[in-house]
C-alpha cells in the first residue's frame, strides 16, 4: 500500500473541510477515493467545489460496504458516530471519528468493545492535542514538575454563536438531533484536554446547565460545573456560547507550582518548596513561598486536523505509532453526561455514571424534542479551529 485510501462519510461542514485537506495535498500518505452523504445536494456541492477522482455514495452504510477504501472519516451528526464506527471496524476498515465519540456512554462502550477486538486502527479527531502549549502542560504534569494537582479551573467562553448558527441545521441544539449543546458540540476538545493534560478524571460532579438561556434552542448554552477528584483536588469548568468577548483560560495549581494557559501563552510558576509543607511549617502569617516563573509563547507546529490525519495515515502504513487511541473518547462523553445528568437530577453525580439512568433521562427529552424547520447550510468552521484563542 503506497497511500491510504480514505472515504469521508458526511459532506457537511467538517466533511468538506477534511476533503479540502486531501485535495490540497496536505495529507502526504493519504488520498480520498470515496465520499458519501444522504443529501444529494451536498454531494453535488462537494463535487462542484472540490472536484476529484472519488466515487460518491448516498449513505455511509453504502460507502462502507461498496467503496474501495482502507479507512473512513466519520463526520456526521453525533448519534451516528458509534454506529458507523462499529460497521466500519467490522468491515475491516480503519476509522477516524469526529468528536464527540457519541452522545451517551452506553453506545460509546459498545463501540469501544468492538474497537478493542479489532485489528484495525481507530482514532478520535482530538486535534487540540497537537497544540504545543497543551503538550508542554501535559509533559510538565506527567513529569511531576508542579507536584500533586490541587485545583483545576477552565473558563472557556470564546464560543460565541448567533441564532443564525443554531438555525443553520435542523439537527443543531436539539436532543433528538445533536444530543446536547455547548458541551456536546463545542467543548469535547476542552473536556478531553482536561483529563489528558492532568491525567485525572473527576470522581464527583455537580453542574448547573442552563437550557436555551440565551438562544432559542432546547439544549444547554450556559454551564458551570464543579468537580472533585480522587486525590482531593477540586475544579471548575465554565462555558457558554453567549459571551462576547469570550475567555479561554486554563489554570492548574499543583503542590509545587502552577500553570496558566491563555491567549496563546503558557506561564509556568515553580515553587522552591512544597506548598503544603510550607503552609504547615512557616512561622509567619502572611509570607508566601518563593517561586520562579517563565512565559512560553505559542511555538512550533500546531497541525491540528491535518496532524491527526497525517499521523493516522502513517500509523496505518506502519510508519509511526497512533497518537490518539479512539477508545479514549469515552472519557469526554462521560464528563458531558455527568454534567447534564447532574443538572437534570439536581444532584451530585458520582463517576463512572449510571449509563442506564443517563439514557433514560436523555430519552425523556428526545421524546419531546422538536423538529426544526431550518435551512441546512454550510458554515465556514475554520474560525473555531483556534488552539488557545
Amino acid at each position: 500500500m503506497e497511500k491510504v485510501k480514505f472515504g469521508i462519510i458526511g459532506m457537511g461542514n467538517m466533511g468538506t473541510v477534511h476533503l479540502d485537506f486531501f485535495m490540497k495535498g496536505k495529507i502526504k500518505n493519504g488520498t480520498v477515493t470515496a465520499v458519501s452523504d444522504k443529501d444529494p445536494k451536498r454531494l453535488a456541492m462537494a463535487k462542484s467545489k472540490l472536484p476529484g477522482d472519488y466515487e460518491c455514495f448516498g449513505s455511509g452504510d453504502e460507502l462502507i460496504e461498496k467503496a474501495d477504501v482502507d479507512a473512513v472519516i466519520i463526520a456526521v451528526p453525533h448519534y451516528a458516530h458509534p454506529e458507523l464506527t462499529i460497521k466500519a471496524l467490522k468491515k475491516g476498515l480503519n476509522v477516524v471519528c469526529e468528536k464527540p465519540a457519541g452522545v451517551y456512554t452506553k453506545q460509546v462502550k459498545e463501540m469501544n468493545e468492538v474497537a478493542g477486538g479489532s485489528k484495525k486502527l481507530f482514532t478520535m479527531m482530538y486535534n487540540q492535542r497537537t497544540n504545543p502549549l497543551y503538550i508542554k502542560m501535559h509533559d510538565i504534569i506527567e513529569n511531576g514538575e508542579i507536584g500533586d494537582i490541587r485545583r483545576i479551573n477552565w473558563i472557556i467562553t470564546n464560543w460565541f454563536r448567533t441564532q443564525y448558527y443554531y438555525d443553520s441545521g435542523s439537527w443543531r441544539a436539539t436532543w433528538k438531533g445533536e444530543g446536547g449543546g455547548v458541551l456536546m458540540n463545542q467543548c469535547p476538545h476542552q473536556l478531553d484536554l482536561l483529563q489528558w493534560i492532568t491525567g485525572m478524571m473527576p470522581k464527583r460532579v455537580r453542574a448547573f446547565c442552563h437550557f436555551g438561556k440565551w438562544h432559542d434552542m432546547e439544549t444547554e448554552d450556559d454551564v458551570t460545573a464543579y468537580m472533585e477528584f480522587e486525590n482531593g483536588a477540586t475544579g471548575a469548568f465554565i462555558t457558554t456560547t453567549a459571551d462576547a468577548p469570550g475567555t479561554n483560560r486554563l489554570e492548574i495549581l499543583g503542590s509545587r507550582g502552577k500553570l496558566i494557559c491563555e491567549k496563546d501563552e503558557l506561564t509556568v510558576y515553580r515553587l522552591d518548596c512544597d506548598l503544603q509543607d510550607f503552609l504547615k511549617t512557616e512561622q509567619s502569617g502572611f509570607t508566601e513561598p518563593k517561586y520562579t516563573f517563565e512565559t512560553v509563547k505559542q511555538y512550533g507546529d500546531n497541525p491540528q486536523h491535518v496532524g491527526i490525519l497525517n499521523n493516522f495515515a502513517n500509523a496505518v502504513l506502519g510508519l509511526e505509532p497512533l497518537y490518539v487511541d479512539g477508545r479514549e473518547g469515552l472519557k469526554c462523553v462521560e464528563l458531558i453526561n455527568s454534567m447534564l445528568l447532574s443538572s437534570w437530577t439536581e444532584s451530585t453525580v458520582t463517576l463512572p455514571i449510571d449509563d442506564d439512568l443517563y439514557l433514560t433521562e436523555l430519552n425523556k427529552r428526545i421524546a419531546v424534542s422538536s423538529d426544526k424547520s431550518t435551512r441546512d447550510i454550510l458554515i465556514d468552521n475554520t474560525m473555531s479551529f483556534g488552539g488557545t484563542k
